[in-house]
């Protein structure tokens, strides 16, 4: 891979008190060779189902054509606002990989535990139509990886290449600071904290 080939990497944080009504996403374009290229913000809701519509209007904000690759910290954002992958790649046209960093049985029985009636079917539904996850082995850590619009030899190389150390992707890793970072600042509550469920 060029060093200068860019990826959009997409974490969040939000406070987990049952006081908090939305999560700061953070968008961090990050080069092959490290050197960051870009931040964006947006917020998705607390337990809602945007998360989306919010994925995809952080990278429209951004506005970067030349990111090859869109990384999103798990799949379940904010207290399961489940992300669907297919309707991201809809939209930025470009392969998007949902990496996780625990070995999970899934998270059918967490949402049907949280969730009633609708609420519970329409997370179950978006859920249960995203691809499978696979373990990937990276600088001698396990993530599990979920991708759309790609390969999977292409997935694989790709999450090994943009992790130079430390078993988390760089624009996953840059991504996690900025949201803490800015969650931080705009809820002043210096407990921000991000979610890897999914």
């Amino acid at each position: 891979m060029k060093p200068g080939t860019r990826a959009l990497g997409v974490a969040e944080s939000y406070d987990g008190s049952d006081e908090a009504t939305d999560s700061t996403l953070a968008g961090a374009v990050v080069r092959a060779d490290r050197v960051v290229d870009g931040v964006g913000f947006e917020r998705c809701t607390v337990g809602g189902t945007d998360a989306t519509e919010s994925v995809r209007a952080l990278t429209d904000r951004l506005a970067r054509e030349d990111v090859r690759y869109v990384f999103l910290a798990g799949i379940a954002l904010a207290w399961y606002n489940v992300a669907d992958l297919h309707g991201v790649y809809e939209v930025v046209e470009r392969p998007v990989l949902s990496v996780s960093f625990e070995e999970s049985t899934g998270l059918d029985d967490a949402i049907a535990a949280a969730f009633d009636g609708a609420e519970r079917e329409r997370r179950l539904a978006i859920y249960r139509d995203q691809p499978p996850r696979h373990r990937v082995a990276v600088d001698g850590d396990d993530v599990y990886v979920r991708w759309v619009g790609t390969d999977e030899d292409t997935a694989r190389r790709v999450v090994r290449e943009f992790t130079p150390a430390g078993g988390r992707p760089e624009p996953l890793r840059v991504a996690r600071l900025a949201a803490r970072a800015g969650h931080e600042y705009r809820c002043g509550d210096g407990s921000g904290r991000e979610t890897r469920k999914g």
